[in-house]
Order: C-alpha cells, then structure tokens, then sequence
C-alpha cells in the first residue's frame, strides 16, 4: 500500500510537471507568433519555438502536437496557441497502464504599434 501511495505521488508530480510545461510551450509559441512580420512566418517561428521549449522541459516522447493560429493577424489581434502532449508513466510499477493528456493554450495581443519593417536584404 505503500509503494502504491509513493508512486502515485510521484506521477501526480510527473503530471503536474507536464501540465506546467505544455503551458510554457503553448505560451512562447504564441509569444514567437506575435513577435513574427506575417501569418506564415508566425505559424513557423511559432512552432519552431514551440519545440526548442519543449525540449528544454523534456516533453521528448513524441506525442507533443502544437497548433498556432495566426487569426487575421492585424496589428492589435490575437494569436493563440496550443499544446497538447500524453504523459505515461511506464517506468513506475504498478502505473505502466497510466496515460495522461494534458493541454495547453496561450492568446498573445500583436502590438498595435509595432513597425512591420523588414531588416535589409528581406522582402
């Protein structure tokens, strides 16, 4: 009953890990998104962001799916982002059969003042 009750915590901490995480990367996909000069290029540097985060948090078992939505992308909009990732905890007996989806999502404002210049050399 124990080993039971020890392992338990310690996949609520793993899930509770997992869900702060997903919310990081939801939140700096968006944050990348925003900060982008057009909606493919948002959709781009959002999920490219979205992957460098998760590899920091170790969200590394290949069920990571992240979605950015640039909108209309107007100065003064919205893009949102998303995350979604299974936690499974294989490694601890006795919850081998325990799979957890755990969800994230993140709204970033487009600066409405924010110069939509290209650097030199772009176009």
């Amino acid at each position: 009953m124990v080993l039971l009750l020890v392992f338990g915590v310690i996949g609520m901490g793993r899930i509770t890990q997992a869900r702060i995480a997903v919310s990081g990367v939801a939140r700096e996909a968006a944050r990348a998104a925003a900060l982008a000069n057009s909606a493919s290029e948002a959709s781009s540097q959002g999920a490219a962001r979205a992957q460098e985060v998760a590899s920091g948090y170790r969200l590394t078992n290949g069920s990571l799916k992240v979605t950015v939505d640039p909108g209309a992308f107007d100065r003064g909009g919205q893009v949102q982002a998303g995350a979604e990732y299974d936690v499974q905890l294989k490694d601890l007996p006795l919850m081998q059969w325990t799979k957890v989806h755990v969800e994230g999502h993140a709204a970033e404002r487009i600066d409405l003042y924010r110069s939509r210049w290209l650097p030199e050399g772009q176009s």
